[in-house]
C-alpha cells in the first residue's frame, strides 16, 4: 500500500481544518481562546486518517474527487466527524457550572 498525498492535497486539507477551526471557535469557543486550535487539530488528524488510512485502498473509479492523493469527501467527513467530537467533549470539560449543588 502506498499513501500518495502530495502537497496540494495536504495544503486543501489543512485549509478545511482550519477552517473547522475558526468556525468551532465562533460556534463553541466563544469564552476560550484556544477552541480553534482543538476544532482544528481534530478535523485535520480525522480527515487524515479517513483519507489516508480509512479508504486508502480506493481507486479513483469507486471514489471522487481524489486532488493529489486526497480523498476529498472522504476527508471533509473524517474532518467533521473527529473534530465536532472533538469540540464538543472539549466544550463539555470545560464549561463552569454557574449553579451551586441544590440544597435540600
Amino acid at each position: 500500500m502506498q499513501y500518495d498525498l502530495g502537497l496540494s492535497g495536504l495544503g486543501i486539507l489543512v485549509a478545511l481544518a482550519l477552517g473547522f477551526g475558526v468556525i468551532a471557535h465562533v460556534i463553541a469557543g466563544r469564552h476560550t481562546t484556544w477552541m480553534w486550535a482543538v476544532g482544528a487539530l481534530a478535523a485535520f488528524l480525522g480527515g487524515l486518517y479517513f483519507s489516508e488510512v480509512l479508504f486508502a485502498t480506493y481507486t479513483e473509479d469507486e471514489i471522487q474527487p481524489i486532488i493529489d492523493g486526497l480523498a476529498l469527501d472522504e476527508s471533509m467527513l473524517g474532518g467533521l466527524l473527529v473534530g465536532s467530537a472533538a469540540v464538543l467533549v472539549t466544550w463539555f470539560l470545560t464549561q463552569r457550572r454557574t449553579h451551586g449543588p441544590i440544597a435540600h
